[in-house]
Formats: structure tokens, sequence, C-alpha cells
């Protein structure tokens, strides 16, 4: 029978709390009538922990590397539940609040005990809270991360928000690392107002100020992925960005495509990431590659998929109006793009097409300065440049007819073209006839 939950207790000469939460965890999931199973990872106990923990009918590991990061990724490899529970052997963490954190689990794919949001209160000495609230506060905001206790260790985890990561940090610092990249993945994050009281008995294995130079250090080292493309909410972040230029090049080229394509008819942006025009369309499907970014999106409730622009995964003239936005760029070139575009739109449909115009001198002083500040990063990312006068000759030469240009600070190129209808495709008109815009 399938596993509905693995419940994953690091502990280090933990047996005397082992004694009444154990019994406590099995209680809970008895209750809930859920097949669990309660895994205690040993990080090197002397006090006989191992020996109550199994006879209390916890399976006991030994952690496979030293610390805490250690034992949580341990007890991640070997939990066969759907849903993943990791919270202190210390009794710190009131079991009873895991049915809370279980009736949650429908509003995200990580549940976080929560000390810091409204409801949540924190019964420590006033330095060591302080401390820690200002920690997590300024990583908050450093990590543009919509969370306020980062660093809380009691977690509810959907299985799959966590596959696949591989954490660097080797001690408490993993807490912050796990939630960023699954973030970062497109997974959702929902917090529950928790009340903590001290650990009970034994010893506290965590010192606070080796515990906040971790996170400073791991933070650092997080804010890359934070900042880059590779993050799935990058695109609406840069929306709301507080660097005026960033701000305004996201706003300039939303009202642009917006305000083309908002009475189009049924729309499709191909390559949408996480920005604001998909957001902001009515009768749209967005399309990306990034299954992070497809992941993210749906929160909001849009019509998404996630396929390749080489091979558009829709019928013939399906569409009204497609949007290619800062796409063609990332790809190679290859001639199947415009004519996979041109194949799912209709006769007479709209297309708004966006890239970096390399002639412009504009972009040929942006992006070096960017290449600069930042090496490895987007400048790296565009493997193929265009200008105005060659993806107009691409484009016409795959039948489509140009209307409008604009650009952002001559910069970036947005054109709108139009499908021929099937009369103006079956008579086309001779060459020199039609006029083309420059």
């Amino acid at each position: 029978m399938p596993t509905d939950l693995s419940i994953i207790l690091p502990v280090i000469n933990e047996r005397d709390n082992l004694r009444e939460l154990i019994p406590r965890l099995t209680e809970f999931a008895r209750q809930l009538r859920l097949e669990s199973e309660i895994l205690v990872i040993d990080g090197g106990s002397t006090d006989g922990t191992p020996e109550i923990a199994t006879e209390l009918g916890a399976r006991v590991l030994r952690e496979r590397q030293r610390g805490y990061a250690g034992a949580l990724m341990t007890g991640f490899a070997e939990a066969r539940g759907e849903y993943l529970l990791t919270l202190d052997a210390d009794l710190s963490h009131e079991p009873a609040f895991v049915f809370k954190m279980w009736r949650a689990r429908g509003r995200a794919d990580i549940i976080i005990a929560s000390r810091y949001v409204r409801g949540g209160v924190a019964y420590t000495s006033f330095g060591r809270r302080a401390l820690s609230r200002i920690l997590n506060e300024v990583l908050r905001r450093v990590l543009a991360m919509p969370v306020r206790d980062l660093s809380s260790g009691f977690r509810l985890y959907r299985r799959a928000a966590i596959e696949g990561i591989e954490p660097e940090g080797r001690n408490f610092d993993v807490l912050e690392e796990i939630l960023v990249k699954a973030w970062a993945n497109g997974y959702s994050v929902a917090e529950v107002p928790f009340t903590y009281f001290p650990r009970e008995a034994g010893h506290s294995h965590a010192r606070l100020i080796r515990f906040g130079w971790d996170l400073t250090r791991s933070a650092l080292k997080l804010w890359g992925l934070r900042n880059s493309v590779a993050s799935a909410d990058y695109d609406e972040r840069a929306f709301y960005s507080i660097i005026p230029l960033q701000r305004y090049w996201q706003r300039r080229r939303h009202r642009i495509t917006v305000s083309w394509t908002r009475n189009a008819g049924r729309t499709l942006d191909v390559g949408c990431g996480s920005s604001l025009i998909i957001q902001s369309l009515n009768n749209a499907v967005g399309m990306d590659f990034s299954m992070g970014k497809v992941r993210f999106l749906r929160r909001y409730g849009i019509p998404l998929l996630r396929g390749s622009a080489f091979a558009l995964p829709f019928k013939d003239n399906s569409f009204d109006c497609i949007i290619s936005s800062q796409v063609i760029e990332h790809i190679p070139f290859d001639d199947a793009l415009f004519t996979e575009l041109k194949r799912v739109l209709r006769p007479g449909g709209m297309l708004v097409i966006g890239t970096p115009d390399y002639a412009t001198i504009g972009w040929r002083m942006i992006e070096p300065v960017y290449g600069f500040l930042k090496p490895g990063g987007y400048k790296d990312e565009h493997i193929t440049h265009y200008t105005r006068a060659s993806l107009t000759k691409i484009l016409e030469r795959h039948g489509f007819i140009f209307e409008e240009a604009d650009y952002i600070l001559r910069s970036e190129l947005i054109m709108r073209f139009r499908k021929p209808d099937a009369v103006a495709e079956a008579h086309p008109k001779q060459p020199g006839i039609m006029s083309r815009a420059g």
C-alpha cells in the first residue's frame, strides 16, 4: 500500500524526548488514517536513542553525511511517502500542530510552521528572538522570497517539490537552500502561524551565531539563482523590480505588446515565462519549455503547457494571435520555428515578435556592459542575433506582412506582422507592388 506520509526526525541523544514524541506522532497518523512511517536519522547518539526509537516502531538510519543537512538528505532519500514532514525531536515543535499542517497541504507544495507570520509567536530570550527575526527579514529581502520564516525546520513537503535538489549546504543553511531552489523551480510555499516554545529536555545542538553565518554565506550563493532567468518567477519579479531601468524596460515591453494584442482573440504566448503579458490577456494560452515557469504560472489559473517552439503542439490555424517575446534569440536559428508560428496562426491572424536589435547602437552598448557586470548571465544566453532588417526578411519570406514596429530605448525591437488571409495567399501581389516598412 502506498505511504501517505514520511516523518523525518534528525536526532542526537534525544532518547527521553523520543519516548513522548514518537507515540504522539503515531497517534496523529492513526487518527487521520494515514499510511505513515517514522524515520529517525541518528547523528551518533550515545544515550540509547537508536534502541528506544526502534522499540517504538521507528526506522532508524545513520546519517550518510555529518551535519543537519546530511541527516535531512538521508531522510529524503530513504522516505517512501508522498508527503515528507520534518521537525525537531526536542518537542519544541509541538506534534499536535501537525494536524494544522496536514489540513493546509492543499494550499501549497511546501507548508512551513512559521513563527513570524501574523499569529505566530516565539517564546525564547529577547536576544535570540531579535537576532532570529532580523536574520529572517534580511534573508527574505535579499533573496526576494515571500516567506517570513525561512529558518524554520518544521515543514511539510510534497515529495515532488524536493526531488532533484542537491544542496550544497552542510548544516542548517540547507533549510533556506531547499526553499529557494524549490521556489525557483516553480513550487509554491505557504506559512501557517505557529507558537514556538524552547525544548523541554536535553541540550540544543543549534548555535545561533554559527547558524546565522552559515545562512548568510548560503544566501550570497543563492542570490545569483534568484536573479537569473533560470528562476521561475524571474519575469514577474522584473516587472516589479526596485531597479528603475529594469522596471521601466519590462513595463514598456508589456505596454506595447498588450496594447496590440488585448482584443486580438484567442492568443498563444510562446515562451511566456512568468511575464505579466500572459497574466494580462483574457483569452490566452501560455507555453514554455521550462517546466518550472509553467508550474509557477499555474497558481494564476492560466491555461498552460510545456512545449517546444520548433514543434508547437496545436492544430493548424488554432490561434487569432501569437506572441513570441524574448524567445528567438535564446534558441538556434531554424526555419522550422517560423514555419510553426505561421502554421498555428489562422489566416488574417496577428504575430507579435520581440528580440534585441543588434543593428542598434543602444543594444550594442547595453549588452557588453551587462556581460561585464554579470559574466555567464543573460548576454551569453543570446545565441542568435537578429536585426530589424534580417528578421523582417525572414518573416516576409514565410509570407507574413509587416504592419508596425516599436522599440524600447532604441534597443529591443517589437514588431507586428499579419498572416495573409486565404484570398491574399491565393492571389499574391506582384513583386515591387507591396511596399515594406524599414
